[in-house]
């Protein structure tokens, strides 16, 4: 048994350099929530994605803004896909709007462009296309469908930001771009978002909604400050208990904010929005600098579990190759849950909220989220069978070779 966790979710970006970001930006308040690293970091996104830039405190608040600046006639639709997370129809709900959801392709857990134009309607304003665990969607064909009928395309890249070597396809043929700097996506600034827009209208309503955004208390930033230091004083000790006490008696103590809310685990959230707080800003700024040093350890990880699972003939999506640096890696086997109840004894934790479920993570309220179980076949089979393995920057070569052989292990005894 692994002394250290193999996980997901403990804190997957903080490493020594970003423990030491984070302590300098506690002794540093008056940075908390204004600052030039704001400025940087929006500078440094639109000269990349050739947008025009506006930071929000959450993703899903950046898409809240995004359909709210949208406007028209409340009861608009929202085409996203199944096997998706619950924030995206908690903002749509918010906004007044309805989420219509598509059924994916199952080569690349992707909106299928086939049974989006099926669910469009002449409410529809816009596709949301989310390029699920950094797996490129079919933005060409989608793009052809939204100039067909006039609609928004709007690319979730929270799983993936493109470096120079690629995927070129991704952040290319949204009107909008969509991006998430949450504790587990492909950069961190333990929250905050960006909203990228290419059209000019639209960037100048966004940009008066960041405007007139209210900004974090003090009290909120520093408890998103202590995140990287509690977790990092707790991570090496979660396999002899005490780092789960540690973790605990933070929570009860009010030293972390909780990635959702309980009103956004019952399903909904309030229309309000919030500046990214500039100290995250400098988080994520540091390690936007360091993309492709991030993608490249993904990518090497990425290539490593294709190659031996490959080996081994297990169950690999077709879209998957070495090059694509993966927010982590989805193998497709009998048991999944069954498989991550066993590795979860011996420290292994493979629970990241995309298991066994169209709507993510589990015990999302269905009727709120406006989905129909049965209504997405092949993403439910998808979900059921997903055991998906960590790529993340402080995920080791050694750990993923621990991982498979106690996934290989597994299998073979089954």
């Amino acid at each position: 048994m692994p002394w250290y966790p193999i996980h997901h979710t403990f804190a997957p970006h903080v490493d020594s350099c970003f423990v030491l970001r984070t302590m300098a930006l506690l002794l540093q308040p008056w940075k908390w929530k204004n600052g030039s690293e704001r400025e940087a970091l929006r500078a440094a996104l639109a000269q990349h994605f050739h947008a025009e830039c506006a930071l929000f405190a959450s993703g899903r608040e950046g898409l809240l803004a995004l359909l709210q600046s949208i406007g028209g006639q409340p009861g608009g639709e929202i085409i996203v896909q199944a096997f998706t997370c619950q924030v995206l129809p908690n903002a749509i709900g918010a906004a007044g709007m309805t989420p219509v959801y598509a059924e994916i392709e199952p080569a690349t857990l992707n909106l299928d462009p086939a049974d989006v134009e099926r669910k469009l309607s002449p409410k529809t304003k816009a596709i949301l296309c989310q390029h699920t665990f950094g797996i490129p969607a079919d933005t060409h064909r989608l793009r052809a469908l939204c100039d067909r009928y006039g609609l928004l395309l709007i690319e979730d890249c929270a799983h993936i930001i493109p470096d120079a070597a690629g995927p070129v396809s991704i952040g290319r043929d949204g009107d909008v771009i969509l991006l998430s700097f949450g504790r587990d996506k492909a950069i961190s600034g333990i929250t905050g978002g960006a909203i990228l827009s290419r059209k000019p209208d639209l960037s100048i309503k966004l940009r008066a909604k960041e405007g007139s955004a209210s900004n974090f208390s003090l009290i909120r930033i520093k408890r998103l400050l202590l995140y990287p230091l509690v977790y990092s004083i707790a991570r090496p000790l979660y396999g002899m208990g005490i780092g789960k006490v540690i973790l605990v008696l933070a929570r009860r103590i009010g030293a972390l904010v909780p990635i959702l809310t309980k009103a956004e685990k019952q399903g909904t959230m309030e229309p309000t929005v919030h500046r990214m707080p500039n100290a995250c800003c400098a988080l994520a700024l540091a390690e936007f600098k360091h993309l492709k040093e991030v993608n490249d350890h993904r990518r090497s990880l990425s290539k490593l579990y294709l190659e031996e699972c490959a080996n081994r003939k297990l169950q690999i999506l077709k879209s998957i190759h070495g090059d694509l640096p993966l927010q982590k890696f989805p193998l497709f086997v009998r048991g999944a849950e069954e498989i991550r109840r066993t590795l979860k004894k011996r420290n292994i934790h493979l629970h990241d909220g995309w298991t066994g479920c169209v709507i993510c993570p589990p015990g999302s309220p269905l009727e709120e989220a406006h989905y129909v179980p049965g209504s997405d076949p092949k993403a439910e089979s998808c979900a059921q069978m997903i055991l998906s393995l960590p790529t993340h920057p402080t995920m080791t070569e050694k750990q993923a070779y621990l991982l498979l052989y106690e996934i290989f292990k597994l299998l073979s005894d089954s």
